[in-house]
């Protein structure tokens, strides 16, 4: 799985290319992701990279920017 994949599925779920641009922007602070858009998150990083990150292990702190989503997932692989 490549950063890019990541980024082009952020943009797809956020429906903004502004990941593209800063992959450091804070998804939850723009209002880019919310809490049903977390859900939407992990269902589409099963589905697109068949990695399971179950809800209890989901913490926004560590899941708030593009760059940040691609290094836990990077750790899961």
């Amino acid at each position: 799985m490549e950063k890019q994949q990541i980024l082009e599925m952020l943009v797809d779920l956020c429906e903004d290319d502004v990941v593209l641009e800063n992959p450091d922007i804070d998804l939850f602070e723009e209002g880019l992701l919310d809490s049903f858009g977390t859900i939407n998150l992990l269902v589409e990083i099963e589905n697109r990279f068949e990695i399971s990150v179950p809800i209890t292990d989901f913490d926004r702190e560590e899941w708030n920017t593009p760059n940040r989503i691609a290094a836990k997932l990077a750790e899961r692989q």
